[in-house]
């Protein structure tokens, strides 16, 4: 998904593309995981099969490369539809409302490492 210039302003936090897999923390858990496409200290944006409704909270597990995870919850902020024949029917951003301090400490150092 392209972003405006505009849209690039309004960014609090740098964005990165971090081997980071991603599931929702409930009875569907055993759903396979899914990429992160982008991630920063303030939230992320990932594909999604299941349709959301801004301002629905998630509460997600992160999968990180080195096989460990973290639970943080979740805001949806937006959705988009995406086109058939694309890699899942949505696309998400969601804003972290709250993580334990080490794992924002642990996105913070895969940005510094992008």
């Amino acid at each position: 998904m392209a972003f405006e210039p505009a849209d690039r302003e309004r960014r609090r936090y740098r964005r990165l593309h971090a081997p980071i897999l991603i599931r929702p923390v409930s009875a569907l858990a055993y759903r396979a995981k899914r990429k992160v496409n982008d991630i920063s200290l303030g939230g992320l944006r990932a594909y999604s099969d299941e349709e959301q409704k801004a301002g629905t909270r998630l509460e997600l597990e992160l999968f990180f490369s080195d096989d460990t995870s973290a639970t943080v919850l979740a805001e949806v902020v937006w959705v988009t539809p995406l086109a058939e024949g694309s890699p899942a029917r949505f696309d998400v951003g969601l804003r972290f409302v709250d993580a334990r301090p080490d794992d924002l400490e642990r996105i913070a150092r895969l940005l510094d490492e992008g």
